[in-house]
């Protein structure tokens, strides 16, 4: 079976507001929430930036599904300090929270005034911090000097079973590099050619039979023009290349670059209509490629409209899909 989450995304939304939007996707059929992890949104028409540590505690608290997040350890957070919150988070719910470890953009991470590395020691610092991190989940006393800095650091308070460390990777270059270490691979929306390039290349260097998460970004409304005009009000400062994305250290800067974004050039970075079967369409295709888990982010401001109508049409929809799959291929072997 494949899980379908949905999104909490912090930068567009407030603590409050996330809060309930997650207890209806839990009633809509939702099998997962996964939560953005931002200092500044990507421009100032989403406005919004809580903390999702506070966050997380709140609302697995008052729902019962899992939870996943990105993080970027090393600079913002220090390794230590991300060990302490998700231990803590996963040892008052067990087995119900993992994390999606990134590299990080400058938007959020050069609030600490240090210099921002280029890709390769970003890569670097976040692989030492996952393997300080896995360290304090097991218990042990950890010093470490590199590109990042622990001294006598020791995790008290551990879950009973570690939280998964997923990658978060965007290109096949970062897929083949988290297969050699990462628990899982974490990845967004692209052609369907380019993802089956990053799952190879994640499964080629480690990563086969590993757990395999996409983020689908969408644009669903009650017509198709306020579906576009959702989209490009709210995203249209998140369309650019992760070389650019990753640098840009400003919510200025970013709508600066979207000044020219014009609304119809949306359609080729978000599945924009107001038709839920085309929707399902393009889920089943992404569920094709075999991920485990696929979570939805409907980047407009529509966000109970969405859930409600998901939660009616494609969620079951998409289910049945797969049991008539799983009859099909357990017909085949008898």
């Amino acid at each position: 079976m494949v899980n379908i989450g949905y999104q909490a995304s912090h930068e567009q939304f407030s603590p409050s507001q996330l809060l309930d939007f997650v207890k209806l996707a839990e009633q809509a059929g939702f099998d997962l929430i996964n939560s953005s992890d931002h200092f500044h949104p990507w421009g100032e028409n989403q406005g919004q930036s809580g903390f999702s540590f506070a966050w997380l505690g709140a609302a697995m608290y008052a729902t019962a599904l899992p939870y996943s997040m990105v993080c970027a350890p090393g600079q913002r957070y220090h390794p230590a300090i991300v060990a302490q919150a998700a231990g803590t988070l996963a040892e008052l719910y067990p087995g119900r929270f993992k994390m999606a470890l990134g590299s990080g953009e400058a938007l959020n991470e050069s609030i600490t005034g240090e210099r921002w590395p280029v890709k390769q020691q970003r890569n670097q610092r976040l692989l030492e911090s996952a393997q300080v991190i896995r360290k304090l989940f097991a218990g042990e006393t950890v010093n470490h000097s590199g590109l990042v800095t622990v001294s006598n650091a020791k995790l008290y308070t551990r879950p009973r079973v570690a939280p998964l460390l997923y990658c978060a990777a965007l290109t096949p270059e970062t897929a083949a590099w988290a297969g050699t270490w990462a628990d899982g691979l974490l990845t967004a929306q692209q052609p369907i050619t380019r993802l089956k390039e990053i799952i190879s290349a994640f499964n080629d260097n480690g990563g086969a039979g590993k757990p395999l998460a996409l983020k689908v970004q969408l644009s669903y409304a009650a017509t198709e023009a306020e579906a576009l005009d959702g989209a490009w009000h709210q995203w249209k400062t998140n369309i650019f290349a992760g070389t650019v994305l990753s640098d840009l250290a400003t919510p200025a800067h970013f709508d600066a670059m979207s000044k020219f974004v014009k609304p119809d050039d949306m359609h080729a970075h978000v599945h924009i209509s107001a038709d839920l079967h085309v929707h399902l369409k393009w889920l089943l295709e992404y569920k094709t490629l075999g991920f485990n888990d696929i979570i939805l982010h409907n980047v407009n401001r529509s966000q109970e409209a969405f859930i409600r109508d998901f939660g009616e049409v494609v969620l079951p929809a998409f289910k049945q899909a797969g049991d008539n799959n799983a009859h099909q291929q357990h017909g085949a072997r008898k």
